[in-house]
């Protein structure tokens, strides 16, 4: 497949550890290089991967998670020429699955915001949410 960024950014509020919530984002997309900017009031998570190893193990969540139908409908609703954007709920990838949410209401301690750039992000669509045997 076509050359793929993964870019993931997340708050790290002042009564998260900085570590748990390294660990959500491994969680559903493996190791990533990983860099926090902090503030007085927390700080920000910034990973980023490129290649589409980097999306195998989200791949197999949704699969495992049998989210595939929903995940596809977020995907289509968050493509954007040739990037798709979504969120998930930082908790629940803690925990090793996955939750899709919106920006900011369903996520106390906010969500994971995701952008996957590629040449063909419906075909990257397509791959993410087909059935794996």
């Amino acid at each position: 497949m076509e050359e793929i960024t993964v870019t993931v950014e997340t708050e790290i509020n002042p009564t998260e550890d900085e570590g748990k919530v390294e660990k959500a984002v491994a969680n559903i997309f493996g190791n990533t290089s990983a860099e926090i900017e902090t503030s007085y009031k927390g700080g920000i998570l910034y990973a980023q991967a490129e290649g589409q190893e980097a999306l195998i193990k989200f791949r197999n969540l949704l699969s495992l998670d049998r989210i595939r139908a929903a995940a596809r409908k977020v995907f289509l609703g968050g493509k954007r020429e040739n990037t798709i954007s979504f969120c998930v709920n930082k908790q629940v990838a803690f925990a090793g699955h996955i939750s899709f949410s919106e920006e900011m209401s369903e996520s106390p301690l906010g969500p994971i915001k995701v952008t996957i750039a590629c040449e063909d992000p419906r075909r990257l669509i397509d791959w993410l949410t087909a059935r794996t045997t």
